[in-house]
């Protein structure tokens, strides 16, 4: 690949994502020099700089990793390779350390695709930074490198970054806290199972390791698939637990379910999580629960759908003077923006999705309250929502679907006539349609992978199931699916 050609990876809502022959037939070499080049000239960082280096337990990381290091040697820094751990574990050590960072990591998404996520020193790269990564990006001959002769102390670096993640959240509260919970993990193959048990096995919980896997398993928070969703009444049931823990592969989203076994969504996770830590400012992407912006004393704003653009939002706020400021998305992945006290302690602020925080917070306030976290969830008395996705929908044809609907009223109308009649839209990001019913019907391409995403509000929760199923069906329907 040479000069400006075309690189099929692409940003999506959360860094760079393609197949693995995409990442590493060069394309890693290009991106990752060129987000360096642009740190270097942005004076954010300067030649002889550390950059921090982790991933996911994918089969393909490890290998990227080694590419990812060798293309920082080549730009003059120097690589510190922390191996596999957290996102925010990463993003939280190399912040510590005023450096900035790269995880390997594809997420939630098939184990035949993999991503990089990048990270100035103060924090995640925003839209801005992506635009300026691409155009050094397109000026570098990438080369194809699967060995390196520098992979650094990976235990050491790896250990160090791992105990000051935990020790974030363990100094909070004593360690009978959680004397009386059974907790479950999903352990599966995700990179945080050991930080969860950590920490939850330090307040004193009963913790029993689930389902744990030595090889890929994506998980995806927001779209919780039907086996995970059985599995988690049936191991909630067996083991009499008061919840289960998880997270997707990276360990940036959380999966939470209560002591039926049901999953608590992400968007509802977040909300319960900023009422306990009193948050003045929430900013959340349009396509989480519309009772969100009624929340009381508390200014919400929506965003397009993706961590950078809940950050610029949270910029925005910090700006105005706002304290008390978080974000979350409605896979349930937790930015806090400003530091809080929480137990018998203080946070500092994580500019980056975190899974331990919400969930804790959650469990927290449950605890306090005496209250089983499914009689939690239901005094917010929010509306019912539920989503799927089209797996493997070309991005371009499930843009050019949401673009005909959304530039054509007559279309759209004759679309959604069989849902009832449209009352407004929303195009903040995708096409999101209240229809005089009372019912929400939200399209949106993923940015991730080749699927189309469909979120919808109705009345109950069967309902809500139906709504889904039947809006799936008209997709495909008028696609020739």
């Amino acid at each position: 690949m040479k000069g400006n050609e075309f690189m099929a990876a692409k940003f999506g809502t959360s860094g760079l994502r393609g197949l693995v022959e995409e990442i590493t037939d060069g394309t890693c070499d290009k991106y990752v020099r060129g987000y360096l080049q642009h740190l270097k000239n942005s004076n954010l960082a300067a030649e002889g700089s550390k950059i921090y280096i982790g991933y996911d337990l994918r089969a393909s990381s490890p290998q990227i990793c080694e590419q990812t290091i060798a293309a920082a040697i080549k730009e003059k820094f120097v690589p510190v390779n922390c191996a596999d751990l957290p996102t925010p574990a990463l993003a939280f050590y190399a912040m510590n350390n005023n450096s900035a960072s790269i995880m390997i990591t594809g997420s939630h998404i098939p184990a035949d695709r993999n991503g990089i996520k990048f990270y100035r020193p103060d924090g995640e790269i925003d839209k801005n930074d992506e635009q300026e990564i691409q155009k050094y990006a397109g000026n570098i001959s990438a080369e194809t490198l699967n060995q390196t002769p520098n992979k650094g102390d990976v235990s050491n670096e790896r250990n160090i970054a791992t105990e000051q993640f935990s020790d974030r959240y363990k100094s909070l509260f004593s360690n009978d806290y959680f004397s009386r919970k059974r907790i479950g993990i999903y352990e599966h193959s995700s990179v945080a199972r050991d930080i969860l048990k950590d920490v939850f096995e330090s307040f004193g919980a009963t913790v029993i390791s689930l389902a744990r896997s030595e090889t890929f398993i994506p998980v995806d928070t927001e779209a919780v698939s039907d086996e995970t969703v059985k599995n988690l009444k049936a191991w909630t049931k067996e083991h009499q637990l008061d919840a289960i823990l998880s997270t997707d592969g990276d360990g940036d989203r959380p999966l939470l379910s209560d002591e039926n076994g049901n999953y608590i969504k992400g968007d509802i996770l977040g909300l319960i999580a900023s009422n306990y830590l009193n948050a003045n400012v929430i900013a959340t992407p349009v396509s989480s629960n519309s009772g969100i912006q009624n929340t009381p004393n508390t200014d919400v704003y929506l965003t397009r759908v993706g961590s950078p653009y809940v950050i610029a939002a949270i910029d925005e706020a910090l700006a105005k003077g706002s304290t008390n400021v978080v974000g979350f998305e409605a896979n349930g992945g937790f930015l806090l923006a400003s530091e809080t006290n929480m137990g018998h302690g203080s946070l500092k602020p994580l500019p980056t999705r975190d899974c331990v925080l919400p969930m804790l917070a959650v469990l927290s306030m449950s605890n306090d309250q005496n209250l089983p976290l499914s009689n939690l969830v239901k005094s917010f008395d929010m509306p019912i929502t539920h989503a799927g996705r089209i797996q493997e929908f070309p991005t371009e044809i499930s843009s050019a679907f949401v673009a005909e609907l959304t530039n054509s009223t007559e279309k759209r109308d004759k679309f959604f006539a069989e849902f009832g009649n449209v009352s407004e839209i929303n195009v903040i990001d995708g096409l999101r349609v209240h229809l005089d019913n009372g019912d929400i019907i939200h399209l949106r391409p993923s940015g991730n992978a080749p699927e189309m995403r469909c979120y919808v509000e109705a009345g109950s929760i069967a309902s809500a199931e139906a709504l889904v199923e039947k809006t799936v069906g008209a997709i495909k329907a008028y696609n020739n699916i």
